[in-house]
């Protein structure tokens, strides 16, 4: 059996990028960018008013003038309006140009309006340029906003629709498939016979793809030595990556590595040192097809689709591989197996200090699928030591977070 370590830097080694594509603007929350943004004017295009009040020259306020006829309104989306009369002002809009031959906005809340006149109250704060944000003060044409590689959040793509950019080239998200195998499952809307139990393991890492943006199918297969080679045979030849679900131990039926190897996969490992999750097979055909087989106990499918294909997907996409948060544990924990240990805990920060603690969540072995729903992590225990104090700090592999 490998070290985790060793299976991680394995799995690493083995990422590929998928290219490239244009994508829809609404498509690419997520998404990694393949393009720099840069801006196509300045930021703001103009001089911008950020108050509704109204605008005058300080020349005018500085020699001590305090009550100005209003000449006019400008209105945001409006041409720019001139002042006319330097000792007069104009009403003006959030939003609006700030109207040519004046400088400063003083807010409605500072000012009187009653018969066509604009009186300033006694006591108002006011200074020189106030409430007037210059133009291309935020970023000049041309400026790099965003840098290619960078993770399309709400924000990125905000700017993309500022600079007027419908469409983005971003990475391109490998073809998955979902292989699940055995005869005791059934599917969803099914009802089991006493001997079989509905299919989950599939759905929960489809989902779990799907928050990281990838669009994976499912597939089932009986376990049955030649129709597990000919589908995986197929998925090989269709897919950039297949997530297997079971059949990768010792037992009598456990058809997936023999099927694989029949089929020219080249196996990289197969068990690691960890708990849960120690029968997990990693492998590929160079340049076409990556597998992860992984344990079909539910717990253990979950917690290496986290700690391993998240990783596989962030390098291939050109993000940082791990990703790691970092949590404290909130009470002693014992662990008596040479093993890393993937301890399922509840987070919560604490009020006083600020640190993330992990509360550990007791629950019933690797095929307890119920007891992923009272935790939102995994822990991870480095092995080689029994004793884990509270306090102590561990990396952290949260589960209901995205991809970036």
């Amino acid at each position: 059996m490998l070290d985790i370590q060793q299976a991680t830097e394995i799995v690493l080694a083995r990422t590929r990028s998928f290219g490239e594509e244009q994508r829809p603007l609404y498509e690419c929350r997520g998404r990694v960018l393949r393009q720099d943004i840069r801006a196509d004017r300045d930021f703001p295009p103009f001089t911008q008013v950020r108050m509704d009040g109204i605008a005058i020259q300080w020349a005018a306020y500085e020699a001590g003038q305090r009550v100005y006829p209003v000449e006019a309104t400008q209105a945001a989306g409006s041409p720019q309006l001139q002042l006319k009369d330097p000792n007069a002002c104009l009403e003006v809009m959030t939003g609006a140009v700030l109207p040519a031959g004046t400088d400063t906005v003083i807010r409605y809340e500072d000012v009187e309006l009653a018969d066509g006149q604009a009186v300033i109250q006694e006591g108002a704060k006011v200074k020189s340029r106030q409430n007037a944000h210059l133009q291309g003060l935020d970023r000049k044409e041309g400026t790099l906003i965003v840098q290619s590689g960078a993770v399309l959040s709400s924000a990125e793509i905000g700017v993309a629709a500022t600079v007027g950019l419908p469409e983005l080239t971003v990475a391109k998200m490998p073809t998955a498939v979902i292989v699940s195998t055995g005869d005791e499952l059934v599917e969803v809307h099914e009802s089991p016979a006493l001997h079989q139990i509905r299919t989950s393991n599939s759905h929960t890492i489809q989902m779990a793809l799907a928050r990281w943006g990838v669009q994976a199918d499912r597939l089932h297969i009986d376990d049955e030595l030649e129709a597990t080679k000919a589908a995986l045979g197929r998925c090989i030849e269709s897919y950039d990556v297949i997530l297997l679900s079971g059949g990768v131990s010792k037992g009598k039926y456990d058809y997936v590595p023999a099927a694989l190897e029949a089929l020219g996969v080249q196996k990289h490992f197969h068990k690691v040192k960890q708990r849960p999750g120690k029968p997990f097979w990693f492998g590929d055909v160079e340049g076409q097809c990556t597998v992860f087989a992984l344990p079909g106990n539910p717990v253990s499918s979950f917690m290496c689709t986290h700690r391993y294909v998240r990783p596989w997907l962030r390098k291939s996409l050109g993000l940082d591989p791990m990703g790691y948060a970092y949590a404290a544990l909130a009470e002693d924990f014992t662990f008596q197996r040479d093993l890393t240990y993937f301890l399922q805990v509840r987070t919560q920060h604490d009020a006083e200090s600020g640190r993330l603690m992990a509360q550990p969540v007791k629950g019933k072995g690797s095929g307890d699928l119920a007891n992923l729903v009272d935790a939102d992590a995994f822990l991870e225990l480095p092995r080689g030591r029994d004793h884990f104090a509270s306090g102590e700090v561990f990396p952290l592999i949260f589960y209901r977070a995205p991809l970036r």
